[in-house]
């Protein structure tokens, strides 16, 4: 059947130009009729085939990690793929909200689909900042239950993010974990200058006040300083949990 058909498209199109106008007309409509679901098959199949795979949410673990996750926007397709003139306290999927304190959002945010060989998530998340006078610009990313269940001082919370900036931007990672009434913070610089990089940070809990039995809940904020003006890529962001080494 396919043999037959593309054997008759392939005699249209040698006789085209040589059809009269009514008959021209009607393979026309023929043709655009295919076009449309040919055009849907091919978009599909090579957005589905594409590398990587859609639905790689399983994060790569670290050496000794027991916890590894890679958060929605990077891991599959969510409900809103752009959104333009952002406001305030605006969730983009489940478990990531944009905050600012822009009186007038020239901020747009998209999700693209990873396609370079060295993208290990099918998805990045694109910020195109325009004019900004606010003071802060934040990403806030909601992590699972399972980073609280068998949480100890003795855990390391790794970031990991690779992340393209048009020009130099300073970029925060603050880490939040909440006890009862109580939340502690752990503040780190991403080192990033500009162009693309893979970037590592880490959270050591050995060092705050938390009380192990009675944390609640984890969340980090992305602080991008100086955004204006500028496009940031965040091709892919993944957290990890290890116990540190007994000293």
């Amino acid at each position: 059947m396919y043999r037959r058909l593309l054997r008759r498209w392939t005699r249209l199109a040698d006789m085209v130009e040589r059809l009269d106008l009514d008959s021209l007309q009607h393979y026309r409509g023929q043709a655009l009729a295919l076009r449309r679901n040919l055009d849907r098959v091919i978009h599909q199949a090579e957005n589905r085939l594409a590398l990587p795979l859609i639905g790689s949410a399983e994060a790569p673990k670290p050496i000794g990690s027991d916890w590894a996750w890679r958060p929605e926007p990077w891991s599959g397709p969510i409900a809103f793929s752009g959104l333009s003139s952002v406001a305030n306290h605006t969730a983009i999927c489940d478990g990531a909200t944009i905050f600012h304190d822009c009186p007038r959002s020239e901020l747009t945010v998209r999700q693209l689909r990873n396609s370079d060989a060295t993208h290990l998530a099918p998805f990045g998340l694109r910020m195109d900042v325009f004019r900004f006078e606010g003071s802060f610009l934040s990403l806030v990313l909601e992590l699972p239950d399972a980073a609280v269940d068998g949480l100890r001082l003795t855990h390391l919370i790794g970031l990991n993010a690779t992340i393209e900036a048009e020009k130099a931007i300073g970029i925060y990672a603050r880490l939040n974990v909440k006890q009862g009434p109580n939340v502690e913070q752990i503040t780190r610089q991403l080192p990033l200058e500009g162009g693309e990089a893979n970037v590592l940070v880490e959270f050591d809990l050995a060092y705050s006040n938390l009380a192990e039995k009675q944390i609640d809940r984890l969340w980090l904020d992305l602080i991008f300083d100086r955004a204006g003006m500028n496009q940031i890529t965040l091709r892919d962001v993944t957290f990890s949990r290890r116990p540190r080494a007994e000293l």
